[in-house]
């Protein structure tokens, strides 16, 4: 099959506004940061928000409530993963950190 240059590079001309970042239209420095803020305060919201399914999933599987296993694990699956999750965006953040302290200043 041979596809022709032209309908490769128009085929990525029309995919390239797909994939383009938002743009930033003119916010200043403090919306930016009050946007960043309210992303890690729903990081942190659903974060908790899946510790706590988890931990009621479990505890009524404890008591021999209506909780299946599969659902317990399940739950405990997603926990493990937002915990592994934390973990590493906790570690890159002490590692930025550690860089910015070994620059000369």
């Amino acid at each position: 099959m041979q596809i022709s240059p032209n309908i490769a590079a128009q085929s990525y001309g029309a995919a390239r506004p797909v994939t383009a970042p938002e743009p930033l239209g003119g916010l200043n420095d403090a919306a930016r940061s009050r946007g960043f803020q309210d992303s890690l305060g729903r990081a942190a919201t659903s974060f908790v928000d899946t510790l706590r399914q988890a931990e009621t999933t479990a505890e009524a599987s404890m008591m021999g409530g209506d909780a299946d296993p599969h659902a317990l694990v399940m739950a405990l699956a997603r926990t493990q993963g937002a915990v592994e999750t934390t973990i590493a965006v906790r570690d890159k953040v002490v590692e930025a950190y550690l860089e910015i302290l070994r620059m000369p200043v």
